[in-house]
């Protein structure tokens, strides 16, 4: 009873808790960001300023520029220009879809077909990048050319008739025209349609399409069901790393097109070099970036997949 009734001990104040030891080294991923980050203020934020003044500016070459907020500008480049800017879309949206229409096939073979060559298969597709642009799409001349072997084939094939038909060439002829303009964008960009696809096909785990199998589902169904909407993310990553170059490319207009395939990447670089007129080719520019900026947001939206390779 005694040892029930004693009072209980007094009670120890506790110890102040110690504060967590500073992290020497929290800063550490700051400071190797900052090359990064002063590579982009120098060399795209700048520049974009520097473009955005000379759009509203007015004058010339010879009196100088000063700023004076004349957005007509944009109205007048708009209204002058437009063709070429809808031919742009045209154009790399033709492109981008050819690219996709032989880029998947490829890459759906390297990626469970391939085998042992898939490393060779990997070195053939991105082989163009080992030669200059230019080189890659002076070829194509050669390749186009009247009376050649490709010429030939497509007037036996009657592919011409049809081309000829809605426009996209002269006759026999395929240099100067659309189609040889598609045909150089095409191959130029289709690089950039495997790569991504390829990755995007990687990563798929092949016990999906065995499952698939183990449920009856034929080969087409398991393509439609299983392979190609988990392989959106490199369909989404193919088609804006083709289009959205193609869109503002000048070479391949340059080189195998003429007067009545120019794309705005044509009259901007006149404009700079040619005409000096710097406000209108800087607004062309801007009207150019923010055009593709709105495509691409609506794209991605309605793509359903955010999660780009």
């Amino acid at each position: 009873m005694s040892t029930l009734t004693e009072a209980p001990p007094p009670l120890t104040p506790a110890a102040p808790a110690k504060k967590p030891p500073r992290r020497r080294g929290r800063w550490t991923p700051y400071w190797l960001l900052l090359p990064g980050l002063l590579w982009l203020v120098v060399f795209f934020a700048l520049p974009m300023i520097y473009q955005a003044s000379t759009s509203v500016q007015t004058g010339s070459l010879e009196q100088g520029y000063k700023v004076t907020w004349h957005f007509a500008t944009y109205w007048n480049a708009l209204g002058d220009y437009w063709p070429q800017a809808l031919r742009s879309v045209l154009y790399a949206a033709a492109a981008t879809i050819l690219c996709l229409l032989l880029g998947y096939p490829l890459a759906y073979l390297i990626a469970f077909r391939a085998g042992r060559w898939r490393n060779l298969i990997m070195i053939l597709v991105i082989a163009p990048f080992f030669t200059s642009f230019l080189i890659r799409t002076l070829a194509w001349k050669t390749i186009l050319a009247d009376g050649g072997p490709v010429v030939g084939a497509l007037n036996t094939l009657h592919v011409l008739d049809v081309t000829d038909w809605i426009g996209w060439t002269a006759g026999d002829r395929v240099l100067a025209t659309p189609l040889a303009v598609v045909c150089g964008l095409t191959y130029n960009f289709l690089p950039f349609m495997i790569l991504p696809l390829y990755t995007s096909l990687e990563r798929i785990d092949g016990r999906l399409h065995e499952a698939a199998g183990d449920l009856y589902a034929r080969p087409s169904t398991t393509f439609r069901k299983v392979t190609f909407p988990l392989s959106m993310p490199g369909v989404v990553s193919g088609t804006l790393l083709t289009f959205i170059p193609a869109s503002g490319d000048y070479v391949n207009a340059e080189l195998l097109g003429s007067t009545d395939t120019r794309m705005i990447g044509n009259v901007i670089q006149t404009q700079f070099l040619r005409v000096l007129d710097y406000p209108t080719a800087a607004a062309l520019s801007f009207i150019l970036m923010a055009a593709i900026l709105l495509m691409v947001t609506f794209y991605i939206r309605r793509s359903g997949t955010e999660d780009l390779v």
